[in-house]
């Protein structure tokens, strides 16, 4: 039998295809798992996913830097799945992830490859390291401004070269022609 979604959920779906958007596919299904957020050009892509993932009663978590959460703008941000982070220390805030990930039964962790909304041609690879410290499948995620269509993409295999995966995932998403809310802001290679 399945679940009745709650309220929430049932809202953010509404309001997600209010607001003219196509949701491609579902939740990852893996206890452990990481989507990677294709374009991030703008802090909207943080409402688009949220409302796309919360539609299936699921919580994504998100890193935003520390200095957002003050009051009262702290406390929401926690109840939306954000987790402080200190961004001055790169190996820090990867190891408190990965931390983080091993202690919970179910970890689904929202990651923006690029790591910044400006346009950059060489991605971080923060994420490779989460995902073989934790074991979490990766998956090819993506929001697309221009067609109006979010969705985890499909699982996105790793290899043991972080940078070589990364350089794949980059030409992954190449062909898709995505388009960010700031039409400048995205490179794929």
């Amino acid at each position: 039998m399945e679940k009745k979604l709650s309220r929430k959920a049932r809202f953010c779906g509404w309001l997600l295809k209010k607001l003219g958007w196509t949701s491609v596919g579902g939740p990852m299904k893996e206890k452990k798992a990481i989507v990677l957020g294709v374009p991030h050009t703008t802090v909207w892509d943080f409402l688009i996913s949220y409302l796309f993932y919360t539609q299936f009663d699921k919580t994504a978590h998100i890193m935003i830097k520390k200095e957002f959460f003050f009051w009262p703008l702290g406390p929401i941000l926690k109840s939306t799945g954000a987790i402080p982070v200190d961004r001055s220390s790169p190996a820090t805030m990867v190891r408190s992830l990965i931390t983080e990930m091993e202690k919970c039964d179910e970890f689904h962790l929202a990651i923006a490859p690029e790591g910044t909304r400006k346009a950059t041609k060489r991605w971080k690879t923060g994420y490779h390291l989460i995902a073989k410290e934790t074991g979490a499948t990766v998956y090819a995620g993506y929001f697309d401004w221009g067609r109006k269509r979010v969705g985890c993409g499909e699982v996105f295999p790793l290899t043991d070269d972080a940078r070589a995966d990364t350089d794949r995932l980059q030409a992954h998403y190449e062909p898709m022609h995505l388009q960010g809310k700031n039409k400048n802001g995205f490179i794929t290679h």
